[in-house]
């Protein structure tokens, strides 16, 4: 199976936007503009005009990142088309077969190899597909259009600085269509930031070294808050009469107090001492989760909440979790119901972003409001019958 690229994993980059940020208009005047902000940041000019040399516009990304369906899709769909027990048996086996590798991350970075081994599946297929983009001309792409130029401009300087260390070429390095590069997809300000020697050869290859790519992600993630030899998801059992307005992200509680309101674990005993939150991503009917404070950075590498959910997820089953169990969820709304509804929660005044048919962050608070508000059960999960008293 082909993997699916998201370009809102560039959230996760921590970069200050340029000042001047111009988008459009004549590329050549847009080409310019990128060599004196270059030299600006102390780019040696003569690096900027080899970088820049024979980039140009390229159509095919501007499609892919408007194209995103796949995020419309609810949890239990998305992994179950995600995770196969093919691509389970094949991340186990990698897991042996870098075993010497998978040790050396825990110990420096304190990174569990499930976590790395679902990222280097559902990003690359563990390597076997990771995009056939011109790199280079997918960042310039997205920096000229002007969507999002400000995430993806300086991401030009950072792949600039990788060509002068000659870790780069503009002309032949590919990747992703969001200008992810290697193995588990890394941006190259990500790249510069926490690209690792793991296979000890004297240079970083996210391409063609797997130790070199799950060492770097396992760094990165470090970089981004991961707690060393803590979990980060496992399924549970809630009693039927739960207070569902308790899920959620924002509410965190000790496992001590969940505990006490009824809430059971699925799969091995769950870890005192932490806070942790509750999840239901498909409503009180379908599947349940706790979330400790590691299932958070996951939002810091893609900020889609069905995929963190399943990346988090297909984790724990790599480190011998049981299959979810679905339950039976209320029925979801599709693309059209799900874009009526965010068009009738922003004409009350909610910010669900754009209209796009997705159930973001925005989409999700506005629906626990009304369900609170109509006095239907608070769990987040948007229905026909929401929208029908909308």
């Amino acid at each position: 199976m082909r993997p699916i690229f998201f370009a809102a994993a560039l959230l996760a980059t921590p970069l200050t936007a340029f000042a001047d940020t111009p988008c459009g208009g004549p590329f050549t005047t847009f080409i310019e503009g990128l060599k004196t902000e270059a030299a600006a940041s102390g780019i040696a000019p003569g690096t900027a005009d080899a970088f820049l040399a024979n980039v140009g516009l390229d159509p095919s990304v501007l499609r892919a990142d408007q194209k995103q369906g796949v995020f419309q899709i609810p949890f239990v769909d998305f992994s179950r088309r995600l995770i196969s027990n093919d691509r389970i048996n094949r991340g186990r086996s990698n897991g042996q077969k870098y075993d010497a590798v998978f040790d050396r991350i825990e110990a420096n970075y304190g990174v569990d190899r499930g976590v790395l081994l679902a990222f280097w599946a559902f990003e690359t297929d563990y390597g076997t597909f990771q995009g056939d983009f011109n790199t280079a001309n997918a960042l310039v792409t997205l920096a000229y259009d002007c969507r999002r130029p400000e995430l993806f401009r300086p991401q030009i300087f950072a792949a600039m600085e990788l060509f002068a260390r000659g870790d780069f070429n503009p002309n032949t390095t590919t990747g992703a269509w969001a200008g992810e590069i290697g193995m588990v997809q890394m941006l190259p300000y990500d790249i510069l930031e926490n690209g690792v020697d793991g296979d000890g050869d004297g240079v970083v290859s996210l391409k063609t070294s797997p130790a070199d790519a799950l060492t770097s992600g396992g760094k990165m993630l470090q970089s981004l808050g991961w707690r060393a030899g803590e979990p980060w998801l496992a399924e549970v059992v809630l009693p039927r009469d739960f207070d569902w307005s308790q899920t959620g992200l924002e509410t965190a509680k000790p496992i001590s107090e969940w505990s006490a309101l009824g809430v059971e674990p699925r799969n091995g005993p769950l870890v005192e001492g932490l806070q942790a939150s509750v999840l239901i991503p498909q409503g009180r009917n379908g599947p349940a989760f706790i979330a400790y404070p590691n299932f958070r950075v996951y939002f810091e590498w893609n900020q889609s909440f069905t995929y963190v959910m399943t990346a988090a997820y297909f984790a724990t089953r790599l480190q011998g979790a049981k299959v979810l169990d679905a339950g039976n969820p209320d029925t979801g709304l599709d693309s059209n119901q799900m874009k009526a509804l965010q068009n009738r929660l922003q004409g009350l005044g909610y910010d669900v972003g754009d209209i796009d048919g997705i159930l973001g962050s925005g989409t999700r608070a506005a629906v626990r409001a009304e369900q609170s508000r109509l006095g239907m059960p608070v769990d987040g999960w948007p229905t026909p019958e929401l929208l029908s008293k909308l």
